[in-house]
């Protein structure tokens, strides 16, 4: 993309987010409306295509901190409309070399008629540097020197067991991808771009304004270095396009809620034969209705009766693997952790955790007359036993 292009976009507004925005809030903002306008979200709608296409530029810019930091010093520059307006007020202009008793500032700066990427000076390269003209032994611009493709992400949901034991999904994405009919060269498949005579192929030419000469985006390559005479119809010459493909994601056992598993290489295409972005998954797991999770061991509460833990007994419990025969010796208090051991969460050394399970009293809301005359027999023939004595003692009562 050109400087001006770039100038003439407002990538804040494209987000709803301010100038001053956090990386978190510009991620949230960025995340909302990528759902919203996903075009799998809104088959056919080509407004909504095209917001997803721009909100997914605007945070490519802003995610990068480096991008972002030049993109905000180009708008403090030359504000947010672009390089709009020639020499005059509110411009560079009105230091005009004519009749200024012999002296030029232009000679000053380093100012010349408009020249290639390969002749310019002065202020022309400090502030073409702004827009990657730093010239390297070679004579050559970083205006069209390899760019590392931006990361992505996506979401996906898992159920519980799938967290704890590993899952292999499939995972459909839309976005920006090599054109796979012309391999990202962005030229029609048996042609090839040709470097462009008005730059030399730098991507940069230096123009004068006032005593001021500036380095900018070729506008007859927009910065490339090339020109595409015969574009790929596909991609439309940009040699990356819009397209829906299927990945195979594997979901490592153990995965925890709201974790990122990285895929290296999936994100978008790299320019100028850049590597690509990496793909982040975010996963989210649906809670269970029985089972929970503390770090690799898993929790469940089993009830019992009075009568189960006054006098010992042998617990049936379930896990997520079918269920396992449970000890409780006599005189087990209520609310007793056990554990079970390797029944928990997968591990990457193959390693499980345990299962804890909670022994809590199940009181029952109401009694036959049989089980409260026990109940009531039971009563008198423990009322010399006072289970608070302890407590009144350490409080000195």
């Amino acid at each position: 993309m050109s400087a001006r292009e770039w100038l003439n976009k407002d990538y804040y507004a494209d987000l709803g987010v301010s100038s001053g925005a956090s990386a978190d809030e510009i991620k949230k903002a960025y995340r909302k409306l990528a759902r919203e306008n996903h075009p799998d979200a809104n088959p056919g709608n080509a407004q909504a295509e095209n917001r997803f296409k721009a909100v997914s530029e605007a945070y490519g810019v802003l995610s990068d901190p480096d991008k972002r930091k030049q993109y905000d010093e180009s708008r403090r520059l030359f504000g947010s409309g672009g390089f709009g307006g020639g020499g005059g007020q509110g411009g560079f202009g009105g230091f005009g070399g004519g009749g200024t008793g012999g002296f030029d500032i232009g000679d000053l700066f380093g100012g010349g008629q408009t020249t290639t990427g390969g002749g310019a000076g002065g202020l022309g390269d400090l502030f073409g540097g702004l827009f990657g003209n730093r010239r390297s032994g070679g004579g050559s611009t970083t205006a069209n020197r390899p760019r590392r493709g931006a990361d992505v992400e996506t979401e996906v949901r898992i159920d519980f067991a799938e967290s704890v034991r590993g899952a292999t999904v499939p995972l459909r994405l839309s976005s920006p991808a090599t054109c796979s009919t012309c391999h990202g060269s962005g030229a029609r498949p048996g042609t090839r771009p040709r470097g462009c005579s008005t730059c030399d192929g730098s991507g940069l030419v230096t123009r004068n304004q006032g005593a001021f000469a500036f380095s900018e985006a070729c506008p007859d390559c927009q910065g490339r270095g090339k020109v595409i005479d015969d574009p790929c119809t596909e991609c439309r010459g940009e040699g990356v396009s819009t397209r829906s493909r299927t990945l195979t994601v594997r979901i490592p056992a153990g995965v925890s809620d709201g974790q990122r598993i990285r895929l290296a290489g999936q994100g978008e295409p790299g320019r100028n034969g850049a590597a690509a972005g990496d793909l982040f998954v975010v996963v989210h797991v649906a809670p269970h209705r029985v089972f929970g999770r503390s770090g690799d061991d898993l929790t469940i509460t089993v009830p019992v009766t009075f009568p189960e833990l006054a006098l010992g007994t042998t617990l049936t419990v379930p896990t997520l693997d079918g269920k396992v025969s449970l000890r409780v010796a006599a005189g087990t208090g209520t609310g007793r952790i056990l554990r079970v051991r390797g029944k928990g969460v997968g591990r990457k050394d193959g390693t499980h955790g345990d299962l804890l399970v909670t022994l809590q009293v199940a009181v029952p809301s109401k009694l036959d007359g049989k089980a409260a005359e026990a109940l009531e027999a039971y009563a008198e023939a423990t009322a010399d036993h006072d289970p608070r004595q302890d407590l009144d003692e350490l409080l000195g009562r």
